[in-house]
């Protein structure tokens, strides 16, 4: 019987996980609010500015974020299957840092003028849309910037907020060159590429508006301590991923081990390097260490943390093992040993998961150098959100680039192990 279903879901084994995953969004989302809770929140998710740090569960509740993570990801799911594009590694990324940017900055309104921009650029270069949508996805970052231009253009409602859907639609259009680009300056050492490419863009687009006197401040909307309830729905959802992956696997556990072999340089997917079922046991695994960390540093569950450790759940598919992102992880804890920041400062604990972009240097280079990213890291992206007034939402993906660039030929210079993990990889 088990065999007979293992064999159904040949080819399908993911699309029935993001389904899977759509509903239990939609079941926290009703188990912590009432429907007019529900609607209320979105309301104000939608009308509200978004700028850096904004967390829907502080600034309306915990259920209408969840409705709206929901929402987003349903979003994105539709428009992978209306391209026919295949799940794999880098579809569960996208779709995970979708629905985890969702609890703080995304919503189903403010995605679509990137995303249209995005297909407008394949349709010029005549080309299908499919080739470009996980630029689409991951380019919704700079979604703030849509409800933000709103709130800021010195005009009518109407005719701000028309300006800054043609605004969002052209830097949809341009992002995908932009991002080919900026993946070579970093050589894949950035999983956050379009976050890089993007912050780039955001920051060009607060100097124009400088320029002119119109300026974004990042604000700090933020939900402090942990809800129970929240961290035991994240614990049994990473648990059941685990099990389904182990299922798909055979009951097998060689294959989990089997994907720390990979540096995790970009492009470096999972899915189709090992499988599946081994991919779904990673991504729990690194799902369950960032919970569990957050927690025994006494963190915050807020909407931008769930949303971080979704992310990191996510590009568990495509690139982040336990293997090559403890020490980056360990990195930016260590920092905080010597600057002025605390464990729990908001944005070290967001640096801290989201050092996952990093990971490939520590699996290319070893411990040492991972380390040494997760410093460079914690203090550049403390810094980086005031060049773009919070309009970009992958932050630590800006920051990562820069770390990455600024490392990268150092570490190629010095570490002698570089050549020989270089010929492992090809191979």
């Amino acid at each position: 019987m088990t065999e007979n279903l293992r064999t159904r879901l040949t080819g399908k084994e993911l699309k029935v996980f993001v389904l899977f995953s759509l509903l239990v969004l939609l079941a926290a989302a009703f188990a912590t609010g009432t429907p007019q809770e529900i609607f209320e929140g979105m309301v104000t998710i939608i009308l509200s500015r978004d700028a850096l740090i904004t967390d829907y569960f502080e600034l309306a509740n915990v259920g209408a974020s969840f409705f709206n993570a929901a929402c987003v990801l349903l979003s994105g799911y539709i428009m992978l299957r209306c391209q026919k594009t295949e799940f794999i590694g880098i579809t569960m990324a996208s779709l995970a840092i979708n629905a985890g940017y969702a609890l703080w900055g995304k919503n189903p309104i403010n995605i679509w003028p990137l995303i249209v921009g995005t297909a407008l650029y394949a349709k010029v270069h005549r080309t299908k849309v499919g080739r470009y949508v996980y630029t689409a996805l991951f380019g919704t970052s700079l979604a703030p910037l849509i409800t933000e231009m709103g709130f800021l253009l010195p005009f009518s409602g109407p005719v701000n907020y028309l300006i800054s859907i043609l605004i969002g639609v052209f830097i949809g259009f341009i992002l995908p060159p932009l991002s080919m680009h900026t993946a070579s300056m970093h050589m894949g050492y950035n999983l956050f590429n379009v976050g890089f490419s993007a912050g780039m863009v955001a920051f060009a687009i607060v100097c124009i508006l400088r320029s002119f006197g119109v300026e974004s401040q990042s604000v700090l909307i933020w939900k402090e301590g942990i809800d129970p309830g929240i961290a035991i729905g994240l614990l049994l959802y990473f648990l059941i991923a685990f099990v389904y992956g182990w299922f798909l696997n055979q009951w097998k556990l060689k294959g989990v081990f089997a994907i720390t072999r990979h540096p995790g340089r970009a492009v470096a997917d999972f899915v189709l390097m090992d499988g599946a079922g081994p991919t779904l046991m990673n991504m729990a695994l690194v799902g369950i260490s960032c919970l569990i960390y957050i927690i025994c540093i006494g963190g915050d569950l807020s909407g931008p943390v769930v949303g971080a450790i979704l992310t990191a759940f996510g590009f568990a598919a495509f690139g982040v093992h336990l293997k090559n992102f403890l020490p980056v992880l360990a990195g930016v804890v260590l920092a905080t040993a010597f600057n002025r920041f605390t464990i729990t400062t908001p944005g070290i604990q967001l640096a801290a998961i989201f050092a996952i972009g990093l990971a490939p240097i520590a699996g290319q280079f070893g411990v040492f150098a991972g380390i040494l990213a997760g410093v460079a890291h914690c203090a550049i992206v403390m810094c980086t959100s005031e060049m773009y007034g919070g309009m970009n939402l992958y932050n630590n993906g800006f920051s990562a680039g820069w770390t990455a660039i600024l490392l990268i030929p150092i570490l190629e210079s010095f570490m002698k192990r570089f050549p020989k993990r270089r010929r492992i990889e090809k191979e």
